[in-house]
């Protein structure tokens, strides 16, 4: 059904967002089984599987709720019934959900020249991507961002704290450190609103991300940006030749999906680093760069923002505008400094 002009978004996305317990009131029970504690230890579940929400539970399909140990067709039907009583609202006019934009805030690369690149910085409610070669400057801009995310910025927004998923073994505090004397910082308190988690296989990247939506959902509002460098290291270990090609793809699309819906549900900025690969394709036809970002399809597609990044000369770097949907394509220089990502210098 369509909404009216006069429901106000923020009304109609607080439903959405509002906490699973209020689902025990609209749940039916067994004449065996108390309705509180049945309700307790379901919600108990949803939580552990990182399902928050009444959003959490509507971009669940319900082959993935009947994957939860205790959840029948049944008991899941009567929670999808249960989530419709709460939020009966259909679609929004293009004005309310651009009024919702206004919730989407920026986060500062370090580089006035990149952000400028980028519309203002890394977008929260989106996936941003960079990729290239090694030493172009994926992981320093990571470790500045985890800087530059608790710093206050532009349209009110007043910082956060962020959490760090390394799957190579790259995350430095020490970096931290020099980049927080850039800005006159406690170097403690940066390092202490940094959560960080070493993921050692693809199954195991994918399980954090339960972790990562219970704390979001536990400290509303406190985090502001999720990293994962890089996102395709371990399925290129775990997977390996054409055979496993198509499974590699349906888990790397499973992946990427709780990432898109993790940055809707919780208002973050999602970055996540990629690695390069040659194309053999290429050389056939006579393309001046005969590399391309790993992932495939899959990962083009999730990815609202796609950044090339290549090496400039000494300490520069150049970032280029793969894909996005609102930005032109162009390219900024920046540099790589002791203080983490900057404007070059003339």
């Amino acid at each position: 059904m369509w909404i009216s002009s006069d429901i106000s978004p923020d009304v109609f996305f607080r439903s959405l967002f509002s906490n699973i317990h209020v689902l025990p009131s609209q749940r039916q029970t067994t004449p065996h089984t108390p309705a509180k504690h049945q309700n307790v230890a379901d919600i108990k579940k949803l939580k552990s599987s990182g399902i928050c929400t009444i959003k959490g539970i509507k971009m669940c399909t319900r082959k993935k709720l009947c994957n939860i140990r205790g959840f029948s067709e049944a008991k899941v039907d009567k929670i999808k019934e249960a989530c419709a009583k709460v939020d009966t609202a259909g679609f929004l006019t293009a004005l309310q959900v651009s009024d919702r934009r206004k919730q989407v805030f920026r986060l500062s690369t370090g580089s006035q020249e990149l952000n400028k690149l980028l519309g203002g910085g890394i977008e929260s409610m989106a996936i941003t991507e960079v990729f290239g070669e090694f030493r172009t400057g994926k992981t320093q801009l990571s470790h500045t961002l985890c800087v530059s995310a608790q710093m206050p910025g532009e349209n009110g927004y007043m910082g956060g704290k962020v959490i760090f998923l390394d799957t190579e073994h790259t995350f430095r505090p020490d970096r931290l450190r020099s980049i927080a004397d850039r800005f006159n910082l406690d170097q403690s308190a940066v390092l202490d609103n940094v959560l960080y988690a070493r993921a050692y296989t693809s199954e195991h990247q994918y399980e954090l991300l339960d972790y990562v939506a219970a704390k979001f959902h536990e400290e509303a509002g406190v985090f502001k940006l999720l990293i994962i460098d890089s996102v395709m290291a371990l399925f290129r270990v775990d997977f390996s030749g054409r055979g496993e090609l198509a499974d590699r793809q349906q888990k790397l699309a499973q992946l990427l999906s709780r990432l898109q819906k993790i940055s809707e549900e919780y208002n973050v900025a999602v970055f996540i680093t990629n690695q390069m690969t040659a194309d053999p394709g290429a050389t056939l036809m006579f393309q001046a760069d005969p590399k391309k970002p790993i992932g495939g399809n899959i990962l083009a597609h999730a990815s609202t923002t796609r950044i090339a990044l290549k090496k400039g000369r000494g300490e520069t770097r150049i970032a280029k505008i793969y894909d996005s949907p609102d930005l032109p394509e162009s390219e900024a220089t920046f540099a790589i400094t002791v203080g983490g990502i900057a404007d070059a210098k003339d």
